[in-house]
């Protein structure tokens, strides 16, 4: 197939780009002139320099293409404007989309976020669970899916979205925060640590796209993309301590009292229009508080998804190649 992928530079991208060319598929990767491509290049994808927000450049970047992959986007970072975030992720998307139609493309998969049910009342949410999104980052997402969705119905383009659960594996930046402060026995909870997290092996997050991409069943469906099973902190630490050969994090400080220090540093950060991320902020404590667990059966079902790398094994590749570069 002749793919394209939107956002290849990012860490999920780059491990798509990386899938592809090895299953024989000829993928072009729209990329921002001051994008790193050093990695992607290895792969020997065609670069086709552009803007997911520029609509000409879209189109040409989408010509003669048979599958696309929208995995750009603009993350949550407390320096971003809602601007900023409604500009990529839904305008970006938007002219995805258009290019998509007019080029008559086989399929479209869209990565869209678990984060639009912001946090889970009666675990596990499913696909059918009323969108939620809490902040600016959410509800461009949560735009942008519902946008795709559309047209699948209306336009009959060929469409899937998927919600990825936390992404995390070798080269993923997100969570070595936390894997280091394990490691150094610095970890300290904000809370009860009871809060669920559910992630996804970044592997596991390649075979979905792959199976969105084949098959027909996929289309103008929305997929929720997990591990096969989602634990809370305080079980998450105790397997990262495990792996590190160190104490289990047992300190616990009061989350509502951090919580208002964090709206008061990101409140001053904006005010001197400080670009540089707080050193704590309101989405990073939210971490400790959203509970996030999610049903993956809709997958299974329709896709034939089955996450083949387990969590504790996840967890000791992804210690694994922290400690091999260095940074822990």
């Amino acid at each position: 197939m002749k793919v394209l992928v939107t956002g290849g530079t990012g860490f999920a991208g780059s491990h798509l780009v990386k899938r592809l060319t090895e299953e024989g598929h000829r993928v072009r990767c729209l990329v921002r002139p001051s994008g790193n491509t050093e990695e992607i290049a290895q792969y020997g994808p065609e670069l086709f320099y552009g803007d997911i927000t520029d609509r000409a450049g879209v189109l040409k970047a989408v010509k003669d293409m048979e599958w696309v992959f929208n995995i750009a986007a603009a993350y949550r970072k407390a320096s971003l404007t809602e601007k900023e975030f409604h500009d990529v992720n839904f305008e970006g998307a938007k002219n995805i989309i258009g290019a998509c139609l007019e080029h008559r493309i086989k399929k479209l998969v869209h990565c869209s976020t678990i984060g639009v049910v912001t946090s889970v009342k009666n675990p596990p949410a499913d696909e059918n669970t009323p969108v939620c999104p809490g902040d600016a980052y959410q509800t461009s997402k949560c735009d942008a899916e519902l946008e795709v969705i559309r047209y699948a119905k209306e336009k009959n383009l060929p469409a899937t979205v998927i919600r990825p659960c936390a992404i995390y594996g070798p080269g993923d930046w997100r969570l070595l925060k936390m894997f280091k402060l394990i490691a150094k026995r610095r970890f300290v909870f904000f809370g009860s640590g009871k809060a669920y997290f559910h992630m996804v092996y970044i592997d596991n997050l390649m075979d979905a796209f792959i199976l969105a991409a084949q098959k027909d069943e996929a289309n103008g469906e929305v997929f929720i993309i997990g591990d096969e099973n989602y634990l809370t902190l305080n079980e998450l630490a105790a397997l990262i301590a495990e792996e590190f050969d160190v104490p289990v994090p047992k300190i616990h400080l009061p989350y509502r009292l951090f919580e208002l220090l964090a709206a008061g540093v990101e409140l001053v950060y904006r005010k001197l229009k400080i670009k540089k991320e707080p050193p704590i902020y309101k989405r990073r404590m939210a971490f400790f508080k959203k509970s996030r667990a999610f049903s993956i059966e809709k997958a299974k079902r329709i896709l034939g998804y089955r996450p083949a790398v387990d969590i504790k094994t996840g967890i000791h590749l992804t210690a694994q190649w922290y400690t091999d570069k260095g940074f822990i």
